[in-house]
C-alpha cells in the first residue's frame, strides 16, 4: 500500500465511465476480447504520471511500481518486492535491503541498486524537489533525513541517526524511480531554474515513455475517457519460477464523475467491478444472481471521512487567506465542537449508509493496534444540537428573532462547504450536513466541485471556508506524518504552501498542533510498542478536543465483482488489484 495519505475524492469506490467516441461500448468490448482483461473505472483523471508529485488516490502508480517492500492486502504484513530480503543492524540504526537477481525496467534495461539510490537522494530526499513523500522520511525533532548508499549492485544500505519505528515500513514502501530515465531531468533546471523532473511524465507524456517497474506500464491514456494498462513482461514475479500469475493481460479505468453512471454501466454489462455505496447495496445483493457477480465485504473502511474548516490565520501580499470575520468562527474550538454536536451522524448512517458501518471518532485507522475507541476513552460528538447551542452561546455568538446564529458582532454565521462533484453519496452527506446546520442557525452554502479544483484551493491557493474529503488510512500511523506535521503536504486544515507555491506571511500555530506534530515524532521514535500506543492514544485524544477534522462515519468497504474471476481477495486495505498477479479471469 501506499504509506502517505493523499488527497482523495469523497468516494473511493471504483466507478465506469461513458462509451467511447466513435464506437459502443459492444464494439470495444469485441475487439479487445482476444486477451483477458479486467475493466474498472475512476471518478476523476490522473493529474501526473510522475508518482513523486502525486497527491490524488486513487492513482495509477500501485499497478505499475512497486518499492523494495509492499504490504499484504489481507494480512497487513510488510512482504517483500524488488528486495527479496532485508536485515537490521543490532543498534537498529542501519538497515541493508538486498534486491532480488536479474531485475528489469519495463523497457528491459537492468534495475539495480543505483536506482535505489537515485530514487531516495535524488528525488525524495532532495530539497529541490517538493514532494509530499519526504515528510514520512523525517526524522526525530531536527526533522532530519536517512542517508542511503550502495554497497553493490544488489545491497543497498539505509542509515538514520536515531531509532524509528516505522524504519522498514516507510524506507522500504515507496516507488523506485528509473535513473536511467530521470537522472538528467534532475541535474538539468529549466527556465525559472528549477529541475525539471517536477514537471516531467505530466499526462501529457506519451505512456509508453512511462518507465515501470510494476505488474503493468501504461499503453494509452485519452483525456477525460480512459486510462490503459497492459502487463509488463519484466515484472519480476512474472520472470520467477514458482511464483503465481494472473492471466489478466489488459486493465483499463474508465474515466466519469458520477457513481450513478457506474452503477448503470455496471449493471448493464459494461464493467467488471464497481464500488457498491450503502444506498445502492439492497439493490445490488438482489442481483447478484442473475447479474453473474459477487458482492464483496472488506471490512470497515481504512480511511477516514470529515469536514474541515480552514484554520489559515496567514496573509498573501497583505490580504488574509480567510475572511478575518470567519477566521475568528473557525478558530473557536466550542465553535467546531458545536458544529460536531449538530451533525447528525446516526441519521447519515442510518439513511445513507443503511447501516453499513460506524460512526468515525478517531484519524488513525480501525483496524491499526494504535486505534482507540471510544470505549477506551476516546471523546466522541453524539448528535446533541442543545449543547451546540450551550457552546455556542457561551463561547459569545447569539441567537435573533429568527433564529439566525449571530457572533458578537452580529454578524450572521454563513460559510460555505465544498465537496467533490462526483460523488452521489458525498452529495446526500453535504446536504444533510447543511440541513443539521441550519437547526442551531448556521447558514451553510453547500458547494460540490470539480475534484482537480477542489485540491487547488486547499493545496494552493487556499481560498476555502470548509471541505468536505476522506483520507487514506493504514496501520502505521506514521504514514500520516504529513498530516499533523505543522509543515506536512497534507497539513491542509492549516496549510503552509511549499515551492513553489506562493509563500503566505504570518503562518500561525497553535499549541495543541504544535504538540500532535511533536507527538507523532516522539511516536516515530519509540521503540516499545506499549509506549507507542500511549502516545498515539494522546494524539487522538488533543485531536477529538480541539476537533482539526470533524469525523463522520466509517462504512464497511463494499465491491461487486463479476463472476469471470477466480483469486479475488478483495479488502478494504487493497481494494481489489491488490493482488492482481493472482488474479484469473475465466470468462467464457
Amino acid at each position: 500500500m501506499s504509506f502517505l495519505r493523499r488527497w482523495v475524492a469523497w468516494s473511493l469506490v471504483l466507478v465506469v465511465a461513458i462509451a467511447l467516441p466513435g464506437c459502443s461500448l459492444s464494439q470495444f468490448k469485441t475487439q479487445t476480447a482476444r486477451v483477458p482483461q479486467y475493466v474498472s473505472s475512476v471518478l476523476s483523471e490522473p493529474k501526473t504520471f510522475n508518482s513523486s508529485q502525486s497527491k490524488e488516490s486513487p492513482n495509477v502508480f500501485s499497478l505499475i511500481y512497486e518499492g523494495l517492500t509492499k504490504t499484504n492486502g489481507l494480512t497487513g504484513e510488510i512482504e517483500p518486492a524488488l528486495a527479496e530480503s532485508w536485515e537490521f543492524s543490532a543498534d537498529q540504526l542501519k538497515l541493508v535491503f538486498t534486491l532480488r537477481p536479474n531485475l528489469k525496467w519495463s523497457d528491459g534495461i537492468p534495475l539495480t541498486t543505483d536506482d535505489v539510490v537515485f530514487t531516495y537522494n535524488d528525488v525524495y530526499l532532495n530539497e529541490a524537489i517538493p514532494t509530499d513523500t519526504r515528510d514520512v522520511l523525517r526524522i526525530g525533532k531536527n526533522r532530519a533525513l536517512p542517508t542511503v548508499r550502495k554497497l553493490d549492485d544488489r545491497r543497498v544500505e539505509f542509515s538514520i541517526p536515531e531509532p524509528f519505528a516505522p524504519f522498514l515500513r516507510t524506507a522500504g514502501g515507496l516507488t523506485i524511480l528509473p535513473a536511467h530515465a530521470l537522472q538528467a531531468l534532475v541535474n538539468t533546471p529549466d527556465s525559472q531554474g528549477k529541475p525539471q523532473f517536477i514537471s516531467a511524465w505530466g499526462v501529457d507524456t506519451d505512456p509508453r515513455d512511462i518507465i515501470v517497474n510494476g505488474p503493468y506500464r501504461l499503453a494509452r491514456y485519452d483525456t477525460n475517457q480512459r486510462v490503459v494498462f497492459r502487463r509488463n513482461p519484466y515484472y519480476w514475479r512474472y520472470q520467477t519460477p514458482g511464483q503465481s500469475e494472473g492471466n489478466i493481460e489488459r486493465i483499463i479505468w474508465k474515466i466519469v464523475e458520477s457513481t450513478d453512471t457506474a452503477l448503470l454501466q455496471f449493471r448493464s454489462g459494461g464493467l467488471d467491478a464497481v464500488g457498491v455505496g450503502p444506498d445502492k447495496f439492497s439493490l445490488l445483493k438482489r442481483e447478484e444472481e442473475s447479474g453473474n457477480f459477487t458482492i464483496y465485504e472488506g471490512g470497515p473502511d481504512f480511511g477516514t471521512s470529515f469536514i474541515f474548516f480552514n484554520l489559515n490565520r496567514g496573509r498573501r501580499n497583505n490580504k488574509p487567506l480567510v475572511n478575518p470575520i470567519k477566521s475568528q468562527w473557525f478558530n473557536n474550538v466550542k465553535f467546531r465542537q458545536a458544529v460536531a454536536y449538530a451533525i447528525d451522524r446516526d441519521r447519515m448512517l442510518a439513511n445513507l449508509y443503511q447501516g453499513l458501518g460506524l460512526p468515525q471518532n478517531s484519524p488513525i485507522s480501525v483496524q491499526s493496534p494504535y486505534y482507540l475507541s471510544p470505549e477506551e476513552g476516546l471523546k466522541s460528538y453524539n448528535y446533541d444540537p442543545n449543547k451546540a447551542k450551550q457552546l455556542l452561546k457561551s463561547a459569545g455568538f447569539t441567537y435573533n428573532a429568527q433564529g439566525q446564529l449571530l457572533d458578537k458582532n452580529n454578524n450572521r454565521v454563513r460559510f460555505t462547504l465544498m465537496s467533490g462533484a462526483g460523488s452521489t453519496t458525498g452529495v446526500k452527506i453535504g446536504t444533510q450536513i447543511k440541513q443539521d446546520l441550519s437547526k442551531i442557525g448556521i447558514r451553510v452554502d453547500f458547494t460540490p466541485i470539480a475534484f482537480n479544483t477542489l485540491v487547488d484551493k486547499l493545496d494552493d491557493s487556499l481560498d476555502w471556508d470548509c471541505a468536505l474529503l476522506a483520507l487514506t488510512g493504514g496501520i502505521e500511523p506514521n504514514s500520516g506524518a504529513n498530516v499533523w506535521s505543522v509543515e506536512g503536504g497534507l497539513h491542509m486544515f492549516n496549510q503552509n504552501p511549499q515551492p513553489p507555491s506562493e509563500p503566505i506571511q504570518g503562518f500561525i500555530v497553535s499549541e495543541w498542533e504544535q504538540e500532535i506534530s511533536d507527538l507523532y515524532i516522539e511516536g516515530a521514535q519509540e521503540l516499545d510498542e506499549t509506549q507507542r500506543k500511549a502516545i498515539y492514544a494522546k494524539t487522538q485524544q488533543i485531536a477529538q478536543e480541539y476537533l482539526p477534522f470533524i469525523y463522520l462515519i466509517n462504512p464497511l468497504a463494499l465491491a461487486a465483482i463479476r463472476n469471470d474471476f477466480e483469486g479475488v481477495q478483495f479488502t478494504a486495505l487493497g481494494s481489489v488489484t491488490w493482488n492482481i498477479h493472482d488474479i484469473q479471469e475465466v470468462r467464457e
